[in-house]
């Protein structure tokens, strides 16, 4: 990173401190939307958190269907959630409007199921009467198939990926006022696959995960100016369904993510910003096939967080620090029999941690870890 991109990150921070207000001191509170369902499946997730605390998310309501809301303030009460629907959301089952990322500005992101299952990626802010439809010239228009947006940065950059006719996902950009949009594919690539949320910085940069035609996960990084680099973990299993993802891009440039071995086992790993990588695994993650350390997200200074999966199948949240200190917690009223559990999704720039806990009705609600 150069001093002008520095100075960039500094920026960001400098921006996000003269905005935020005080952080609540308590340790991890709850919540659930205005409006979710309260069945198995059902309730409320917390996916990305702003530099001022804003949580963005969806939750699934009894009948089914996906809205988009923003709270405030701690999600404390009813009335600081806002509730927000695209226009064109479809209205049936497991349709409507899913929301994944925000930025220092208060710009979000994510994407909608219309009528027709087809996926469209939009943007828009508080208080919700614009919305910006995002339609990638060659996603496909059959169900399943659209356009699937996830990441924003400061600048206003959206970054997802887009299903084409013949079901194959490939990654895309693209910028204010979104009239154009680059798609890319790592050569080898069959499908790429763009994780959500703080999958691409300030800079530009994404990271993400691709597909080969052995069914290998591959890991790679694509720079702002299009130049992609691909990374593979020592350790990682060569067999279909195992390998290296990516999840979340820090605007230093360091990503985290996990990595499947031979066996089948979660690990986790942080690659730093000239490639050099460190793995690491929660003490109390099991060891069998599907279980481990998943890493989720990284914030600019470092610190990660995630879940692992202990060998009863339950989930647990973990928070490595930049120094390698794991610590482990897991969210008042979340169930302890397997697929239940803890599952962080984001931290923001001062450590604050957002995602959701299903309990032991599998319902779904949402959280916020204080540091």
């Amino acid at each position: 990173m150069n001093r002008l991109q520095l100075w960039k990150v500094v920026s960001v921070v400098l921006l996000a401190c003269g905005l935020a207000s005080a952080q609540n001191i308590q340790n991890i509170t709850t919540f659930s939307a205005p409006g979710a369902g309260t069945g198995a499946g059902q309730g409320t997730g917390g996916f990305g958190i702003s530099p001022q605390g804003t949580v963005v998310g969806s939750f699934l309501d009894d009948g089914n269907v996906f809205h988009g809301y923003q709270c405030v303030s701690g999600c404390s009460s009813p009335s600081t959630f806002s509730e927000f629907n695209a226009p064109g959301a479809g209205t049936g089952a497991f349709q409507g409007t899913i929301t994944f990322s925000i930025n220092p500005s208060g710009v979000m992101t994510g994407y909608y199921v219309d009528a027709s299952n087809v996926a469209h990626g939009f943007v828009t802010a508080a208080p919700f009467r614009t919305f910006i439809s995002l339609n990638d010239p060659d996603a496909g228009q059959g169900a399943g198939q659209g356009t699937f947006a996830g990441n924003i940065n400061q600048g206003g950059e959206i970054a997802g990926y887009y299903v084409d006719a013949s079901n194959v996902s490939h990654g895309f950009v693209t910028y204010p006022p979104y009239h154009t949009f680059t798609s890319f594919d790592p050569e080898g690539s069959v499908n790429t696959l763009m994780p959500v949320v703080s999958a691409l910085n300030l800079e530009g940069e994404v990271d993400g995960t691709y597909l080969d035609a052995n069914g290998t996960f591959h890991g790679f990084v694509r720079a702002a100016n299009g130049t992609i680099t691909e990374f593979n973990v020592r350790g990682a299993g060569t067999g279909s369904g195992q390998g290296t993802s990516g999840s979340s891009i820090s605007d230093l440039g360091a990503a985290t993510a996990n990595y499947i071995d031979s066996s089948g086992v979660n690990h986790g790993f942080v690659r730093g910003p000239f490639g050099g990588i460190t793995t690491f695994d929660v003490s109390a993650a099991g060891t069998g096939s599907g279980q481990g350390t998943v890493p989720e997200g990284i914030d600019v200074w470092g610190g990660i967080t995630g879940q692992y999966i202990d060998s009863s199948n339950v989930n647990h949240g973990f928070v490595r620090s930049p120094f390698g200190a794991i610590t482990t917690f897991d969210a008042p009223g979340a169930g302890t029999a397997s697929g239940q559990g803890t599952l962080p999704a984001t931290p923001n720039l001062f450590g604050v941690i957002t995602g959701q806990y299903i309990d032991a009705s599998n319902v779904h609600y949402g959280f916020l870890r204080y540091p």
